[in-house]
């Protein structure tokens, strides 16, 4: 126990500064924008949703099905919404009970005291680990590694109660407690393997692992004598029996999950996955071949990449599959003498083992051991009717091939060998296969200090070991750092994947309001890969010059992949860019092909739905401003069938009350008004909207209500206090327009339609002084803009200031020459200069005739 919680500290302890921090990665899809975590969703989308909130029969869809998972991320959320601590503070805990279970488990194995203490303290401090458990989704795979371990410890209880069993029977017992205690320890081992698949695929080879205990850990047999427990006359029915359950459990988890994401396998982008989209075999097959060299690299050496030059990648793949036969081959031949392993010690007899009960036993060729029933031989073969001790250690060569097998197999869903998977190598996939590779190096430990002679070579591997646990400490601190935030995130990836690290580092960049660094971080990603897209589209959006940028990104994209969720925002920022160029008839062609992008093969359908939402809305925006309030309510409507539930809807119902409202369809304004401040009750334009609604329809005390909470909502914004002077205005109380006025345009003084609206309430008050002072202000805001300088001139003209007045005037009508009322004023003013004597500048081109 005390081994078990060392190790469990020592993993807790690396990962607590981890707790502060924030989203990272994939978390912001799996958790902020996954709408199954929200309450108001029912609990039972997740059975049918994959991991990322898409429908499982969507043609979009990962099929990444975890709904354990995704329960624990809606537990999170029950509990304190978005705050990202306790999200961390729960995958820190999954990482100790893991670590805990792994200890123990590895105890029978490599024996008690050193050697299982220091296959804990691997696996704790493994910085490969560090995917998984400082990025919040890599809960996946932790959870799936808990539910992992205990169904192998079920079925080791297993294996041992049927021992027992069996023991039991050949002695003469009644053991009809011990069958019942011995399956149901396989139903447990069983559905503990259904709950790791739940919570991550690779789960369900727990199951295939077992099998591998079973007949190389706790049978210990040989290889060759596997073969005749499985195809020979003389079977082991009990174990026959078990290895029959898994196999058959396997089956029917693998086809109910096939099933139950339509039979179907999972679509991927080619930018998901590159190699599988190259039409060529031989690429495909050097590159998937590649991968599991590179994995076990980031095993042995987690701080950099393998590949050094266009060549290195072959000579690693041929590097590592040679020693992996190696050790294959060594686990499969017999042992080469009669010693036998203990805890530092090797004993031998004549001809037989002897155990203190803490090592292993060697076959012993006469075919007896020291305890137990005899094992009889049948044709030169051993009985496996009868067993071997139960204290006793497994050999090393069946420990190796017991590592391997957790090594391999839980890493073969990775592997492109049955299926494409949506990445090309990912850390955190590597958590369960960890503990075979922990394994495996502790089990070369015991035997390195087994075989060597000399104290000092003994204290040497010692303190290699202890260096190695330390190091590897100090790594997975330092990596913990890069998962602080996204920006270290992917500053810390750009010598490993140059073009995607700085493009998505500028996107945090940008995110953030640095978009000067986030500008050279979009150069240095298309520096090394000039043709992507998406960042042609994120620089263009950064630059804004006009739209050749985003149209560019358009073509580049459209053979490359058809149908990606940027893809289509990419169509919706340009329509947007468009609208505010005044280029109308060219943002409305834009949005209407953004709008008819189908939503088939995508990445993330939701986010597709929300951009075709947002184009729809935009398009109704555009329709509206030029009076069409009709089709714009059309394009609304539609809008609202299509939203995804994740959808922030207050700002589309809001359009469309006023849309109602200038159609003078008063009921039908106040019913989207309300539905808008229903959906985000602190929304303040709905505020001020809805205060004007009921307002015109006499409700003065309670519109007033609403411009008031709007004030207290944010009360730096002057436009709340504009509005409100406004409805004072129109009350007569000229004194309190006056004074809301004032402020608005104190708050809002960059905002020209602010001020300018306060200096007609103003001048409206009868506070001319004052309303001259914001015509000023919002002349100099918009100089080229004909009615603040006529407003000007007017209130200059009212004030008595006729040169200034008269200058204004002018300034106006050469940027408006047909301007009536100027022309108009200004005829006026000339008669007023006139009459006092005052010279005009009517010789500039502006006879009085004219006007």
């Amino acid at each position: 126990m005390i081994t078990e919680l060392v190790c469990t500290a020592v993993a807790v302890g690396l990962y607590l500064n981890t707790l502060d921090a924030d989203f990272c990665y994939d978390d912001s899809r799996a958790i902020k924008t996954n709408q199954d975590l929200l309450p108001e969703t029912p609990w039972t989308n997740i059975l049918y949703d994959d991991f990322w909130g898409t429908l499982l029969t969507h043609s979009g869809s990962h099929k990444s099905f975890r709904p354990l998972c995704t329960l624990s991320f809606r537990l999170n959320y029950t509990l304190h919404g978005l705050h990202p601590w306790g999200y961390h503070l729960l995958n820190v805990v999954l990482h100790g009970l893991v670590t805990a279970l792994f200890t123990a488990f590895s105890r029978p194995l490599l024996g008690r005291g050193l050697w299982s203490l220091l296959a804990g303290l691997l696996f704790a401090s493994h910085p490969v680990h560090t995917e998984a458990v400082a990025g919040v989704v890599g809960r996946a795979d932790v959870g799936a590694a808990l539910f992992f371990l205990l169904s192998l410890h079920c079925y080791v209880r297993h294996c041992g109660l049927r021992r027992d069993t069996h023991e039991t029977f050949y002695n003469g017992r009644c053991g009809g407690s011990s069958v019942t205690r011995c399956w149901g320890w396989m139903l447990g081992s069983l559905w503990c393997a259904a709950a790791s698949m739940l919570w991550k695929e690779q789960g369900v080879t727990v199951l295939a692992v077992s099998a591998v205990y079973d007949l190389f850990v706790f049978q210990k047999l040989r290889f060759r004598q596997a073969l005749p427990l499985l195809l020979g006359k003389k079977k082991n029915t009990g174990v026959l029996l078990s290895l029959g359950v898994l196999a058959s459990w396997g089956v029917i988890l693998l086809s109910a999950r096939l099933y139950w994401m339509g039979n179907k396998p999972p679509n991927f982008s080619n930018s998901d996955n590159p190699a599988a989209d190259s039409p060529h075999f031989l690429t495909r097959a050097l590159t998937f071949l590649h991968l599991p060299a590179a994995n076990a690299w980031l095993l042995l050496c987690p701080t950099s990449s393998v590949s050094i030059g266009p060549w290195m990648p072959n000579l690693h793949t041929v590097a590592f599959y040679g020693g992996f036969i190696l050790l294959v081959f060594f686990g499969l031949r017999g042992p080469t003498s009669k010693a036998k392993e203990t805890n530092g010690k090797a004993h031998f007899t004549n001809g037989k083992s002897i155990t203190n009960g803490n090592g292993y036993h060697a076959p012993d060729t006469n075919h007896n051991t020291d305890q137990g029933p005899p094992k009889t031989t049948v044709n030169g073969s051993t009985d496996l009717h009868h067993f071997l001790p139960r204290t006793s250690l497994p050999p090393t060569e069946n420990l190796v091939i017991f590592s391997l097998g957790v090594l391999s197999l839980p890493f073969i869903p990775a592997t492109n060998l049955f299926f494409y998977v949506g990445f090309v190598i990912a850390e955190r996939v590597l958590y369960i296969p960890s503990i075979g590779f922990c394994l495996l190096v502790a089990a070369g430990a015991r035997t390195s200090y087994v075989r060597l002679r000399t104290r000092g070579c003994k204290a040497l591997l010692l303190c290699l070991c202890t260096g190695l646990v330390v190091l590897n400490g100090l790594r997975t601190v330092q990596r913990n750092r890069d998962w602080s935030n996204e920006e270290n995130l992917y500053k810390s990836g750009i010598n490993m994947n140059p073009a995607k690290a700085w493009g998505n580092l500028g996107n945090v960049l940008k995110n953030r309001g640095k978009m000067a660094e986030a500008e050279r971080a979009y150069r240095n990603a298309l520096h090394y890969r000039g043709n992507m897209a998406d960042m042609l589209y994120n620089l263009g959006l950064l630059l804004q010059e006009n739209e050749r940028f985003l149209k560019r990104c358009i073509i580049t994209n459209w053979p490359l992949g058809v149908g990606q969720r940027w893809h289509v925002t990419a169509y919706l920022n340009t329509g947007i860019i468009l609208m505010n160029q005044g280029n109308l008839d060219e943002a409305k062609r834009t949005f209407l092909t953004c709008a008819d992008i189908p939503d088939e093969n995508l990445k993330d359908p939701h986010a597709h739905k929300s951009s075709v939402t947002s184009c729809l809305y935009n398009l109704g925006k555009l329709l509206h401003e030029q009076g069409q309030q009709e089709e714009a309510l059309s394009f609304y409507k539609e809008a609202v069938k299509k939203m995804p539930r994740q959808f922030a809807p207050h700002s589309l119902f809001n359009m469309m009350g006023e849309a109602y409202m200038r159609l003078n369809r008063l009921e039908e304004a106040g019913h989207w008004y309300r539905e808008s401040l229903r959906a985000k009750p602190d929304h303040i334009p709905a505020h001020l909207t809805y205060g004007k609604l009921l307002s015109i329809i006499g409700q003065k005390t309670e519109a007033e209500k609403y411009y008031l909470r709007a004030i207290q909502i944010d009360p730096t914004k002057g436009n709340c206090y504009m509005h409100y002077g406004q409805f004072l205005l129109e009350q007569s109380r000229l004194a309190e327009a006056a004074e809301m006025a004032e402020r608005a345009a104190e708050l809002d003084s960059s905002e020209f339609d602010v001020v300018f609206s306060a200096a007609h309430m103003l001048r409206q008050a009868n506070l001319n002084e004052a309303a001259e002072r914001q015509y000023e202000r919002a002349a100099g805001l918009r100089p080229d803009y004909p009615a603040a300088l006529m407003n000007l001139g007017a209130i200059l003209h009212l004030n008595g200031k006729l040169p200034e007045a008269e200058a204004n005037y002018l300034r106006a009508l050469q940027l408006k020459p047909d301007d009536v009322i100027t022309q108009s004023n200004l005829r006026k003013l000339w008669n007023i200069m006139e009459r006092q004597g005052l010279r005009t500048k009517q010789g500039l081109g502006m006879q009085r005739s004219n006007l």
